[in-house]
């Protein structure tokens, strides 16, 4: 049984462009491989509203997708200990 769901990251642009685009790709080959991707909505480099981490920009990227329950538990898991990724948030929609 599968579900649908919305991941919202920000990616840090301390490392330059390409280490952020190279983020992104690694989440998008991460959520393919586990489900089914049905939109990247990709909101570019953006103004945070609040400092993450001494950074006050961040590039912001939605994935919606659909699998299986016990998969986005560990795409937070594996965002939170990635280099770079300064957010994520995982919802069932």
């Amino acid at each position: 049984m599968t579900a649908k769901y919305e991941a919202a990251m920000i990616f840090s642009v301390a490392n330059g462009e390409e280490a952020t685009l190279n983020l992104k790709e690694q989440f998008n080959d991460l959520i393919a491989k586990n489900g089914t991707i049905e939109n990247v909505d990709d909101w570019g480099k953006r103004r945070l509203a609040y400092l993450i981490d001494d950074e006050a920009e961040g590039y912001y990227v939605f994935y919606n997708f659909e699998s299986e329950p016990t998969f986005p538990a560990e795409l937070e898991r594996k965002a939170k200990i990635t280099d770079g990724v300064l957010r994520i948030m995982v919802i069932k929609k």
